[in-house]
């Protein structure tokens, strides 16, 4: 458990043979949160904002997925969608939830989707925000995030990147990033993962197109409409695929959804999550 010093580091387990550190707060409906690919990110500087909120309601499982914050490292170095699905699916085995609502965030919803649709049974209700997983050329901005090389200005960059609201970008943010992007270990894993060129990355990320369209679940997808990392037009193309989608676009919002509209979020996903509740039988 976490000595309370770092609030990043929640609780060690072993998921899919990995240690693996995640955050599990609160009782109730399941509710999976599977973090972005930014560089130094953790499944707390992701969530941090509504993980509070959020657990009020649900029990909230965050993990830092496999070669991300302070999980494991595999020694081999090698990281695709497979291993990352693996790594998801033992999360939830060694917490034995044999079925979760699922949230994926730019990286993490191409998890989030090629789970649902490679173990439909786990997944209850989906949640795709500003989501990898369909085809798009590469932006400018999501090849400067895995191209990142560790500087205070490279990280300052991102961060006006990331934001619509450029008040969030502030010295301190921009330094705590740069600083959590240099600890021993995290940029070695993060170079390893998005090597260029990158737009092979982006297509190794997605699902199959006649997959997705053949999803089951109620899927919630959540975009900023001022995205620069992500395009908007993964979500709508997600839109027209998954046949039980609905669709919500943020203004003035970037690639920070759940930070920069966390009320409107947290909402929008409690709304979303206890409606599959109410008529789930």
């Amino acid at each position: 458990m976490n000595s309370g010093q770092n609030p990043e580091i929640g609780q060690e387990i072993v998921a899919g043979g990995y240690r693996t550190n995640l955050h599990d707060r609160g009782q109730g409906e399941p509710l999976m949160l599977i973090h972005g690919s930014g560089p130094g990110v953790t499944a707390w500087a992701n969530w941090r904002g509504v993980i509070p909120s959020l657990s009020e309601t649900f029990r909230v499982v965050a993990p830092d997925m496999l070669g991300f914050g302070y999980s494991e490292r595999p020694e081999d170095g090698q990281y695709n969608l497979d291993r990352w699905v693996e790594h998801a699916v033992g999360v939830m085995d060694a917490l034995d939830l044999e079925q979760v609502n699922l949230v994926g965030n730019s990286f993490g919803g191409a998890v989030a989707l090629a789970l649902a649709i490679r173990h439909p049974e786990r997944v209850r209700r989906l949640a795709l925000m500003g989501s990898v997983g369909v085809p798009f050329p590469i932006s400018e901005g999501l090849d400067a995030v895995w191209g990142y090389t560790p500087s205070l200005e490279n990280m300052r960059r991102l961060v006006q990147l990331f934001a619509y609201n450029q008040e969030l970008v502030t010295d301190e943010l921009a330094a705590l990033r740069y600083q959590a992007s240099i600890r021993p270990g995290f940029q070695e894993s993060f170079a390893a993962m998005f090597p260029a060129p990158r737009q092979r990355w982006v297509d190794a990320m997605t699902s199959p197109e006649a997959a997705i369209r053949a999803l089951p679940h109620e899927t919630l997808i959540l975009h900023g409409r001022e995205d620069r990392v992500i395009p908007l037009d993964t979500s709508l193309t997600l839109m027209q695929w998954i046949p039980k989608a609905q669709l919500h676009v943020f203004g003035h919002c970037g690639h920070w959804t759940q930070i920069e509209h966390a009320q409107r979020f947290i909402r929008l996903l409690r709304d979303f999550v206890l409606e599959g509740r109410d008529t789930a039988g």
